[in-house]
């Protein structure tokens, strides 16, 4: 499943990331469906071929790449508000807690092919657990028709969570606090893939990182590494490596998403750079925002207004200005942004925003309604869960999700497993109280 070494398959993928961009690639298809491609580098060949393709005329977006572009194509944003010291302490360390914990919440039933948000509903009437409000109970035996991923049974489940699992919603995060100790604001593309080769396993990275980490060690040159056989370049990879940025520039969040660029763009583009700029600018908003509806509509000062991520934006908050239900906002993000891969950038964006406005402040219904939501469960529990983290504080953490994670986490990163969140959070702390080199 998005394998970024099976050529076949990329060059089938990068059809649908052309066609969702707006490129015309019907001749492209022609000729493949003709074509042997078991035969990689026929496959591969096609594949190159699509780079050639143009868009439509009539596409309505401006979806820029260059860091220039982008910032040029943003609106004026709010002067930075920095809160006092010991609110950045504390809200920073929530916003870790409440991180990990929403990505552990969702980590069992990530599978949004499988888990649709009417089976999680399903499965969760028959544990009494609807709606969710706690970690996933594990029901024994499975009843026929459920099945949560075998690997989290035992660590991410309700009664079961003794410190936090593994996950990439995880890694990133860690590894983004180390890049900025060593690096600082003078982070760039070529440190966060030194990083990458030195400390992330190639099998603990997935889609558009594997295909960029592929593309370093084959030596693609550093500015063609997100987008050469990359098909998933606009997908949630780059989304979930913002909240490092937005922790260390507490209620500046132009100066979080521009810094962010520097992770996002190594491996991704348009509205791939864009989720984890936007995901900066969340986090670093929630430290002086008054609501979480406040929180959503200042992020919007940080995504280019003509994106489709910008109007997925727009869309779920105009939803829940005119009053409609979760069921009903759920119903309609499925039927809009329903036809995009379950671990996209635009999908799962519209059900972060809604997670957070319905969740309207409350820990507990923001990651559970987000997680309820289906698709990349765990990267949206733990985006929605780090957003509320800091919103709320530390007070504001129902223990039921804390306590469990006994103040330390799993890491595939080199020399960083079992680490102590409440260390991570110091050391973030510092960061964001003497700021960055």
């Amino acid at each position: 499943m998005f394998d970024a070494l099976d050529a076949e398959e990329v060059f089938w993928d990068e059809v649908a990331q052309r066609r969702e961009a707006g490129y015309l690639v019907d001749d492209v298809v022609a000729k493949a469906n003709a074509a042997d491609l078991t035969d990689r580098d026929t496959a591969r060949a096609l594949t190159d071929s699509l780079a050639d393709a143009v868009r439509s005329p009539d596409r309505g977006y401006h979806e820029p790449s260059a860091r220039e572009d982008i910032l040029a194509a943003l609106p004026d944003s709010a002067p930075a508000e920095r809160p006092a010291d010991r609110v950045i302490e504390d809200k920073i360390h929530a916003g870790w807690l409440g991180r990990i914990a929403g990505c552990n919440l969702g980590k069992p039933v990530e599978l949004g092919t499988y888990w649709t948000s009417d089976r999680l509903k399903s499965y969760l009437e028959l544990a009494g657990a609807y709606p969710l409000n706690d970690y996933i109970p594990l029901l024994d035996p499975l009843p026929a028709g459920y099945e949560l991923r075998e690997e989290c049974r035992e660590n991410t489940t309700l009664g079961n969570v003794h410190g936090s699992a593994r996950d990439d919603d995880i890694d990133y995060p860690i590894l983004g606090l180390h890049l900025l100790e060593r690096h600082g604001s003078a982070l760039n593309p070529a440190h966060v893939a030194e990083a990458w080769l030195e400390l992330l396993p190639f099998k603990q990275v997935y889609t558009a990182e594997r295909a960029a980490y592929r593309n370093l060690v084959h030596a693609v040159a550093l500015d063609q590494v997100a987008s050469y056989h990359n098909p998933y370049r606009e997908w949630i990879g780059a989304q979930i490596r913002g909240d490092i940025f937005g922790w260390t520039h507490p209620g500046d969040p132009r100066a979080a998403a521009t810094l962010a660029y520097q992770d996002a763009s190594l491996s991704h583009t348009e509205n791939g750079i864009y989720g984890e700029m936007w995901a900066a600018a969340l986090v670093s908003g929630a430290f002086v925002a008054d609501s979480a509806r406040d929180v959503v509509e200042r992020s919007l000062e940080h995504v280019p207004p003509r994106s489709r991520l910008a109007e997925v934006i727009r869309d779920v908050l105009d939803q829940h200005a005119a009053g409609s239900s979760w069921d009903d906002a759920l119903v309609r993000i499925q039927a809009s942004y329903g036809h995009y891969s379950w671990v996209h950038t635009l999908n799962n964006a519209a059900l972060v925003v809604a997670g957070l406005l319905w969740g309207d402040g409350d820990y507990a219904r923001t990651v559970g309604l987000t997680v309820m939501g289906g698709w990349d469960t765990d990267s949206n529990g733990a985006t929605t869960g780090s957003v509320a983290g800091v919103l709320l504080g530390t007070a504001g953490l129902p223990a039921r999700f804390i306590d469990p994670l006994e103040d330390r986490t799993r890491s595939a990163l080199f020399g960083f497993d079992n680490s102590r969140i409440s260390d991570l959070a110091a050391r973030t702390i510092r960061l964001a109280l003497d700021g960055l080199a």
